[in-house]
């Protein structure tokens, strides 16, 4: 297995997360307002922190994912995560999942840490198509998947069964091509 990567943007470092970040991944994995755009329950324990580590770990280690934790430069506490799932090498593609803490909401973070995942997909997983499933109610992050340069690809009905009901979800997704300069 190849070194875990890292990736440093101007404010933040994205890396690896141990057991030891469980404490901090809890304080936002806990918030229902986080968590329920990834169609969770909010988390009641330390240990489901963990369990998620662990989650990462194994996506990683079988190659269909890859997830960073998300520091900022001058604090190394992760204050969420950004990577991708459900990756098909085969069809060159992938699926983009973040979520950040609420205290760094609005402040272009997840902006920052989307395009520098986004251009690491499709520069070292050679990925031609990145795809984010995103809740019909959360305006916020279709926002910052549409300033990226996602685009709406249609309705996905009653695609996933998440907090007792089948939810509806938009698809987006950029090509590699949607992100070289206009010749």
């Amino acid at each position: 297995m190849d070194k875990f990567p890292i990736i440093e943007t101007n404010r933040l470092i994205l890396r690896e997360v141990a057991m030891d970040d469980a404490d901090d991944m809890y304080t936002y994995l806990s918030d229902n307002d986080v968590v329920k755009p990834m169609g969770l329950e909010p988390f009641e324990t330390v240990e489901d922190a963990a369990d998620e580590i662990e989650w990462y770990q194994s996506i990683y280690e079988k190659g269909t994912g890859i997830r960073w934790g998300i520091t900022l430069k001058d604090e190394g506490k992760v204050i969420g995560s950004c990577g991708f799932l459900n990756r098909q090498p085969k069809h060159y593609r992938a699926e983009i999942g973040y979520e950040l803490s609420q205290a760094h909401w609005g402040k272009g973070i997840a902006s920052e840490v989307l395009e520098a995942v986004v251009k690491y997909g499709f520069e070292h997983f050679q990925l031609e198509r990145i795809e984010a499933l995103i809740e019909l109610t959360n305006v916020p992050s279709q926002k910052l998947v549409e300033k990226q340069g996602f685009q709406r690809e249609g309705l996905l009905r009653h695609y996933e069964f998440a907090n007792g009901k089948f939810e509806d979800l938009y698809m987006y997704s950029i090509l590699k091509e949607d992100l070289q300069p206009m010749i």
